[in-house]
């Protein structure tokens, strides 16, 4: 039996006990049993068909996605992805062509999906169909002839220096800014500032430590306004609690207060878009204008490849120009 096919044993027997042994008992005992079976070679009873469901083999492509190292949001977008596909379907994974693939592709589009979401859902299968297949749980691959759907590639633009500076004036207080600014200066995910203690920030180096997607940590930097308003917001905090920033009555600020902070200076400065993604967009952009190398761009953003860190990026016909001259 494989690795694959052993994985998929465990995560049955799993399943099994997962209603009788609490999380720390059921994660304590898949490692003592996966030792245990990864020394034997194990194969079916005689006589016993051996079947993977259409559940076994998402549980067991989720895990392997999760050990890879996918972020949790990541493993849940997978997951909704092909359960939909699969609920629509309604056949065996073994049994799908390409014909039913395309198919549900094309559902999907005529339910009014635009055709960047279609390609979403095709690259999670194109992903997920191919990964089933090199390890030979399924004969073929139902997704690979099916090509990249193009889709209209939309302009985003950066925040200009004059909305940076009417959401500057829209905030109420230092804690306002202070978010402002270090999304601005840091590049940072939401999700990633709601995480970050006090503690976290060299205001010396004006540096800190973020956790990443995929548990990996690494170093940005933030700007002498974000490290002011940063010091003049745990000035007049009266609380001891670790959090960088926290909420109205809460410990910590979570994703859902930040973006409702943001909505908030939307409305009031009259700048359109503002959401942390673009705030990550517009560091990106600036530092590519003032000439720092995008391989430099995609480590402080925390990407992985560079097609990714390019999607930030709005280079204006002015510096293509400007760039043209100097280097042709």
């Amino acid at each position: 039996m494989s690795i694959t096919d052993k994985t998929i044993l465990i995560r049955k027997i799993a399943s099994e006990l997962g209603e009788e042994l609490s999380d720390d008992q059921l994660n304590r005992a898949m490692r003592i049993i996966s030792s245990s079976i990864n020394q034997y070679d194990v194969v079916p009873a005689a006589g016993a068909p051996y079947s993977i469901s259409n559940a076994e083999l998402i549980s067991a492509y989720l895990s392997a996605k999760e050990i890879e190292g996918r972020s949790k949001k990541t493993i849940e977008h997978y997951r909704y992805c092909i359960n939909r596909m699969v609920n629509s379907v309604q056949m065996p994974l073994s049994e799908m062509t390409v014909f039913h693939l395309r198919r549900y592709l094309m559902d999907v589009r005529a339910s009014g999906s635009s055709e960047r979401t279609v390609e979403g859902y095709r690259t999670v299968f194109h992903s997920f169909f191919g990964w089933l297949n090199r390890e030979g749980l399924l004969e073929n691959n139902p997704c690979a002839n099916i090509s990249a759907i193009k889709y209209p590639k939309m302009i985003r633009n950066s925040f200009s220096e004059t909305d940076i500076e009417r959401l500057s004036e829209a905030c109420e207080t230092n804690r306002d800014r202070a978010i402002l600014y270090f999304l601005l200066s840091s590049g940072c995910r939401i999700s990633e500032v709601c995480a970050l203690n006090r503690a976290d920030v060299d205001f010396a180096a004006l540096q800190c430590i973020v956790n990443g997607k995929g548990a990996k940590q690494r170093k940005v930097y933030i700007s002498d306004v974000a490290a002011m308003y940063l010091l003049r917001y745990f000035a007049e905090r009266k609380d001891d609690l670790p959090s960088l920033f926290v909420g109205k009555g809460t410990e910590r600020m979570t994703p859902g207060g930040v973006r409702a902070l943001l909505k908030r200076l939307e409305e009031k400065s009259g700048v359109e878009n503002v959401h942390p993604h673009r705030f990550r967009r517009t560091l990106a952009t600036n530092l590519i204008n003032h000439g720092m190398g995008i391989q430099e761009v995609a480590v402080i953003l925390g990407h992985d490849r560079l097609e990714t860190t390019m999607k930030y990026l709005y280079i204006t016909e002015d510096n293509v120009r400007n760039s043209y001259h100097k280097y042709a």
